[in-house]
Order: C-alpha cells, then structure tokens, then sequence
C-alpha cells in the first residue's frame, strides 16, 4: 500500500462522512415537520445535551479525542438547527404574498432583511441607488414609489436613515415601518415625525451581522417609539424564528450598545492600531501565538474587516457613546500606573473585580447546550 493508495481511502471516508452528513440533515428536515405538527419548539436544549453526550461517551469507546468529537457534533446540531428554523419560517408564510419595500436593500444588512422577508413569503422590492440584489426588482429612488406597501423597512447609514424616515412621514404610508439602524437617538426626530403622522412604526435592532444564517442564541431588541400597533407587527415578523426578543426604550439601548458594541469595537481598533504601529508582522507574531493572542487577533480581523463608516457612525453619533469611552480611558489609566508603580497588589485587585464582575453573569458558557460558546 503506497501513499496514492492511502489517500484515495481518504477521499472515499471523506465521501462516506458527507453521504451521511446529507442524510442526517434530511433527518432534521423530518423532525423540523414533527415538531411543528405537535406545536413543539424548535430547540430543545436537553436534546442537544443528550447528543453531544452521547457523542462524547462513543468518542471514548472508539479511541477518538472527547473535545474535537464534541465541536463536531456542536457544528451538526447548529446545521440541524438551522434547518428547522428555515423551515419553520417559512411554513409560517407570515408573508402571504404581502408587499414590502427594503430601502438600502442592496447593502449588506439590507440584503440579509430581502432574504429573510421573502423566505416567509412576502413580494419584496428594492429601492437603492447603488445596486441591486439577484432575483428582486429594483429601483433607484423610492421617492418614484407610490409606497402602497404593507411593510417598509429602513436599512441605510443612520444619517440617511433619519433624512428618510422624516421623508416617508410627510407621505404617511399605510403599512408599518420600520428601522435596523444600531443606534437610535441620531434616528428619534424621524421616528418621532412617523408617530406623529399616524403611522405605524417600529425600531429594530438584529445584533448579529449579514452572514448570520442560524438566529438561536442571537437577539433582536425592539426600542419602544411609541407605537403599539408597530411593535407588534415587527415582533411578528421575527416570531418564527429562533431569536430572543428584546423590548426597551430608547435611551436605554443607545447606553447600552454603547458598551456592547462601542467599547468592544473600540478595544479591538486599539489592538490592531497598536500592532500595525508596532512594525511586528502578524506571521512572525503567529509564530509564537497564544491561545489568548489567536483568540484576540480573530476577533480584531473581523472588526478590521467590517465597515469602517458604520462603525465610526456607532463611535460618534451615540448621545451616550463617551461613557463607555471615559471608562476605557479610566481603566487604561488605571493599568498603566499599576504597571509603573509595579504595585502588584493594585493588579491583583483589577483582576479580583474581573473574575468577580464575569462570574456573576447568569448563564454558562461551557455548558455543551450552547453551540454559540466559546
């Protein structure tokens, strides 16, 4: 037996996995229809526990590591999982042919929202002067439109966004509208004028990015404008499907996104700015990465990657952005004296808040329940 050999037995295993992969996917397809005959969820937590168990102990009997065995089976599960919400959606039909119009519909997020609105059913139409997106009709200008749609979503940069929101109120459309933007007070006198003119309308937040396919795990935050009738509509929408739903009003999302997404994009821009100016390349860090450093430079890659005007929008238009920024500032603050003084007993405190500040935090992100962990 060669090596030519050996590796076409590879390719064959290789090929056996994904015949069975392929079926145990249509298996899910099945149980996706069971459970929506018996009016159960689609996740089911303890299930996933039993399988991922399961798939450790065989792992045992069979010689095979328990931990690579176990990420495989978390990446089977989120497949399945991923499956069955599609399929829950779109049995849903919240749609039912209902138009819907998705101004920014050929960006990034834009073109997430015309995927996921037209999988439960609903016509939609794009208007966006800079491109399109395959199999939908598109227009330039909205303006042109005579808006006799039932939905209208807003996913434009935040300045824009506000500008279109103050437009569409003076033309008062019949159907709900509503807003994905990430923060929401350089949107509130558009928000305000929709109210004001009877409409119905809604402000959303999907806290997850375009490439999100599985939405178990992830949040979506409805920010209270004063529309009953909006909000409601909007939670329809979402309630197919797997997501946790969050309500809370205005201000209290813009402090908080300040912290969620504010600081932590900020964190990583510090990283990659102080390791681009350090004249250290990456292969030769890479060379004698940690866990810690590959961790943090996969997360900073992504933040490097993503829209730098968007996230300048987040850092500069939130009325609370700087409380979130004073705090990093104080705590870097904070360390850099600590280092000086070489007081170890000041770093030994920074790290006890840490570990106690992080351990009160009411879930585990160990427990093999949660395929977002880690």
């Amino acid at each position: 037996m060669n090596l030519d050999t050996l590796r076409k037995k590879l390719e064959n295993v290789d090929r056996q996995l994904l015949t069975l992969i392929k079926e145990r996917q249509d298996l899910s397809h099945d149980i996706g229809h069971f459970k929506d005959e018996l009016g159960l969820g689609t996740r089911d937590y303890s299930q996933e526990t039993r399988v991922v168990n399961r798939a450790r102990e065989l792992a045992g009997e069979l010689g095979l590591a328990p931990e690579v065995t176990e990420e495989l089976f978390l990446l089977l599960i989120r497949s399945s999982l991923t499956v069955q919400e599609k399929q829950r959606v779109a049995s849903a039909g919240e749609g039912s042919g209902k138009r819907v119009l998705v101004i920014g519909g050929a960006g990034q997020m834009g073109s997430w929202v015309v995927r996921f609105l037209a999988s439960q059913g609903y016509a939609v139409e794009i208007a966006d002067p800079t491109g399109s997106v395959d199999e939908f009709n598109c227009v330039h200008n909205w303006q042109d439109l005579t808006l006799h749609h039932d939905v209208i979503v807003v996913a434009t940069p935040l300045a824009e966004s506000n500008r279109i929101l103050k437009a569409l109120a003076e033309r008062r459309p019949h159907g709900l509208v509503f807003d994905i933007g990430s923060l929401k007070s350089p949107l509130r006198e558009g928000l305000d004028a929709l109210r004001n003119a009877g409409v119905k309308v809604a402000s959303i937040h999907p806290m997850f990015g375009p490439t999100t396919e599985l939405l178990s795990g992830r949040h979506v935050i409805f920010v209270d404008v004063g529309s009953e009738e909006g909000t409601a509509q909007a939670r329809e929408i979402f309630a197919p499907t797997m997501a946790t739903l969050v309500e809370m009003d205005l201000d209290s999302h813009d402090r908080l996104i300040a912290y969620v997404l504010g600081l932590s994009h900020a964190l990583n821009i510090i990283f990659f700015t102080a390791l681009a100016e350090s004249g250290e390349e990456v292969p030769k860090l890479a060379q004698i990465s940690s866990t810690t450093f590959d961790a943090q430079l996969e997360v900073a890659r992504s933040v490097a990657e993503d829209n730098p005007y968007l996230y300048f929008e987040i850092q500069s238009l939130n009325e609370f952005g700087s409380e979130s920024l004073d705090a990093l500032s104080s705590a870097l603050s904070q360390f850099l004296t600590v280092m000086k003084d070489t007081d170890d007993e000041g770093f030994y405190s920074m790290m006890k808040k840490g570990q106690e500040y992080l351990h009160g935090r009411d879930y585990n992100l160990s427990d093999p329940a949660f395929p977002e962990a880690g």
